[in-house]
């Protein structure tokens, strides 16, 4: 696994914990939430491209 595809996991593990403090909060904000939705999904769909690209090569 490549130091890149490593950070990039810790960074959406990261999210990932964030989000389910926040939303164990009674008073979770929703725009908070959806960013960081956004911001998860957006570094699942790096690694996965980067994994295809590992694939083809």
């Amino acid at each position: 696994m490549s130091d890149r595809v490593f950070r990039l996991m810790e960074r959406h593990q990261k999210l990932d914990e964030m989000l389910r403090r926040l939303q164990a909060r009674r008073t979770a904000d929703p725009f908070e939430i959806a960013r960081l939705k956004k911001l998860k999904l957006a570094l699942k769909d790096r690694l996965m491209r980067l994994s295809a690209r590992r694939l083809q090569a």
